[in-house]
């Protein structure tokens, strides 16, 4: 497999444990996603939020799980794109109900390994249509 290909792969399984982190709210699995010094940021709906993993991975903790509350996986890989040998840029879809999130995450190869050092993301309520 040619280093390109290699690189892609390892980077989408970084993405599907993104994913899966998030919707079984399961922060030992974003440990691993996430480098320890990564930033969580958004403007969506007021002022700038900027966290830190010490401080965003204990909400994650605290809320009950997508997956336990019955949500349908809304996962999408919108796009990856290499900046280097040791930067990808990647955009993806998800949601957590109500919101529906794009995120824009940074990774970087450090520690022989992908992992997030970026999310910034903007969320939206989603509009659910009653029928009946």
């Amino acid at each position: 497999m040619n280093a390109h290909l290699s690189r892609y792969g390892d980077v989408v399984a970084v993405l599907n444990d993104y994913f899966e982190g998030l919707r079984h709210s399961d922060t030992q699995r974003l440990r691993r996603v996430f480098h320890e010094q990564a930033v969580y940021a958004t403007a969506s709906h007021g002022p700038p939020l900027v966290l830190r993993m010490d401080e965003y991975l204990p909400i994650v903790d605290a809320r009950p799980s997508p997956a336990s509350k019955g949500e349908v996986a809304t996962d999408e890989i919108v796009s990856i794109e290499f900046v280097g040998p040791a930067t990808a840029l990647a955009k993806l879809r998800c949601s957590i109900q109500p919101r529906s999130f794009l995120d824009v995450l940074t990774l970087i190869h450090v520690d022989g390994r992908w992992q997030v050092i970026a999310k910034v993301f903007h969320w939206d309520e989603e509009v659910r249509v009653m029928r009946g």
